[in-house]
């Protein structure tokens, strides 16, 4: 039987893609007769929350109703299944799932289960879908698809009445025969081996020191790093890098030349890609990650925030606009004509003003969980202010790693011209945050280009004072520096001039209620309904009070049942029992009851079945605030015993 080894090296013994072109009924035929070690298929749709449905059909049954999966909804699922709550309700949860025939339908293997007649690895063919609920899709694929042929007819209109551009003048507008939007994602994660945990002392000082950025890996690290890379080349990704990023400590090699004590932090980039194919190929890559990585005895997380004190992960999402032309050139759009005069085209404008003066109704999309807030805390390159950069001048790009948006640009290739948007995370739905930020993006390009502002004038607009008008951008408002935003501006200047941060998913939440021109932004089309919304805020807020109740009110109880008394009186010291005094304090007014009012979990886990969530959310950050002061005095503490 081949082992993992032999099949890795084996380029030709496996099926990984089937592109588009070969999804018909001869060609699937053929390609499942040749590699019959795929058992199975799995149609993967994508709930609101960013969830992917595995549903393991054998294959036998595919190929006897092949015809009915190619042209109709052929299989379902339940809605209790997939979150879409006020949509799929209990009453009326089915939900059909429809083939998506325009991207490429991967092959899934099982690297532990061998099949016995071929010796390969058992195989799942993965096929993207869209979920229907009584005929109407209601998924983040059909979300991100419709926006691209909202935007599309929307630039095509524009581009008709307003056929003169400001920065495109080389370009013949009308000579435009498709629009492609290109975006990509960087991919970011922790590993560490199983059930060993570094001191967070020893990764912070490490981070400061700046001992693990663009090291060397070592190891089974590097050994899964590698066969990562190797895979995503075999699924067609085209990886361009993987390497170390600036979290995690040495780890120590045992007697028997083994890695021990491993906690790193990861990143893996691969090409970009247009269309819904980007965002499939995201999911695709974090299988592989952790399942290699597992295969090299390491755990992997993609949390935003897995270690507090130290760099979280994010996932960088890159958002172009180019064009296919009528004689076949691709151009973008978002250059200007001479990209040493000028930072970006009134299009390239538009989109990164459209960005920033609609992020507060985008925010929510992007960071929606207590992990994704934990990570936008000011430091740790974490971008918590609507800012951009474009860089000195347009001889000298930016770089500026402290902002929301970054402009990308690489003098002398106009296509690499892009917005780079720092806030996503791993587990942000990539699908609606394509989707938003090309609609945000629309709407800004339609102000530019209807106001007919030269490239300078443009300029100005985004680089405008705060409290000086503009033609579109808010007046109260700066949405450009060059400066580094922690270092250069106190929290109450970011506040004034950038926006208040939302500190809790409830008040992220609120955003959707109190910007209603905005929200009309994404509303605009019927792409993103109200119901739509309404149904990913309510799946949000679930989450959010499930696992304030079951997860972080437990974990603080257990931090202040483990914070105990160390010191014997008779031998400690005056500072000993003031510094227990005021601990002991402490953990009795986050754990104990003594009055009807109760402790702060008390209060906490009342306000949450109340339904208080604004009360709730003040309370989460006392809490917050209450436990980290706990763990630092108990340290503190301890480092004074003796005994």
């Amino acid at each position: 039987m081949l082992t993992y080894r032999d099949i890795i090296m084996n380029k030709d013994a496996l099926l990984y893609v089937i592109t588009p072109e070969k999804q018909n009924r001869e060609d699937l035929l053929k390609l499942l007769k040749e590699h019959q070690e795929i058992k199975f298929v799995s149609l993967m749709g994508v709930d609101f929350a960013g969830n992917d449905t595995d549903e393991k059909i054998p294959i036998k049954l595919f190929i006897d109703d092949m015809h009915a999966f190619l042209e109709g909804s052929a299989a379902q699922t339940d809605g209790s299944s997939v979150v879409l709550p006020g949509i799929a309700t209990l009453n009326d949860a089915r939900v059909d799932m429809q083939v998506d025939r325009t991207v490429n339908w991967y092959v899934d293997y099982n690297y532990e289960h061998f099949d016995a007649e071929t010796g390969k690895m058992v195989g799942t063919l993965r096929i993207p879908c869209f979920l229907l609920h009584n005929g109407k899709l209601v998924d983040s694929r059909s979300i991100l698809r419709n926006t691209f042929e909202y935007v599309s007819e929307e630039l095509k209109k524009l581009f008709r009445k307003y056929p003169q551009v400001a920065g495109l003048e080389h370009l013949k507008l009308a000579d435009i025969d498709k629009f492609v939007f290109t975006t990509a994602t960087e991919l970011e994660f922790w590993v560490k081996t199983p059930a060993e945990d570094a001191p967070i002392e020893a990764l912070s000082s490490s981070q400061m020191m700046q001992e693990q950025y663009w090291q060397r890996t070592r190891g089974n690290v590097r050994t899964a790093l590698e066969q990562t890379l190797e895979m995503l080349e075999r699924y067609g990704l085209e990886p361009e890098m993987g390497h170390k990023e600036c979290g995690g400590v040495r780890g120590h090699i045992d007697s028997t030349g083994h890695m021990t004590h491993v906690m790193e932090q990861l990143e893996i980039d691969w090409k970009y890609n247009s269309g819904l194919q980007p965002a499939d190929n995201e999911i695709l890559a974090r299988i592989v990650v952790k399942e290699i990585f597992r295969l090299n005895g390491l755990e992997v997380s993609f949390q935003a925030k897995p270690i507090p004190g130290v760099a979280g992960s994010g996932e960088h999402t890159h958002v172009g606009i180019a064009a296919r032309m009528k004689d076949g050139r691709k151009v973008n759009l978002f250059a200007p004509t001479k990209d040493d005069e000028a930072f970006l085209s009134a299009v390239g404008f538009g989109a990164i003003m459209g960005i920033l003066k609609n992020y507060e109704v985008l925010n929510p999309f992007i960071s929606c969980t207590n992990d994704s807030l934990n990570r936008l805390q000011p430091g740790f390159e974490a971008p918590v202010c609507i800012v951009t950069s474009l860089g000195t001048s347009p001889e000298q790009p930016s770089r500026n790693r402290t902002v929301l948006a970054g402009l990308i640009r690489d003098l002398g290739s106009p296509l690499a011209t892009r917005i780079e948007m720092r806030s996503p995370n791993p587990y942000t739905n990539t699908y609606i945050a394509i989707a938003i930020f090309y609609l945000a993006a629309l709407d800004g390009i339609k102000a530019c280009v209807t106001a007919k502002k030269s490239l300078a004038q443009l300029e100005n607009e985004i680089s405008k004072k705060a409290g000086k008008s503009g033609f579109y951008l808010e007046k109260e408002r700066q949405y450009r520096t060059e400066d580094d935003v922690f270092e250069d501006f106190n929290a109450a200047e970011r506040a004034k001039l950038f926006g208040e941060p939302p500190a809790t998913v409830w008040e992220n939440m609120q955003a959707l209620k109190k910007y209603p021109e905005k929200v009309r932004v994404l509303t605009a089309g019927d792409i993103l309904p109200k119901p739509y919304i309404d149904s990913f805020v309510e799946g949000v807020m679930i989450r959010w009070r499930t696992e304030i109740l079951t997860r972080i009110l437990p974990e603080a109880r257990d931090l202040v049942v483990a914070c105990k008394q160390l010191h014997n009186d008779s031998a400690a010291t005056t500072k000993d029992k003031l510094a227990w005094k005021k601990i002991d304090r402490l953990r009795r007014e986050l754990v104990q009851d003594k009055t009807k009012d109760g402790s702060l979990i008390s209060k906490m886990r009342k306000a949450l079945n109340e339904g208080k969530y604004d009360v709730a959310s003040q309370l989460l950050l006392t809490l917050k605030e209450k436990t980290q002061l706990l763990t630092s005095l108990y340290h503190r503490y301890q480092q004074n015993i003796l005994l």
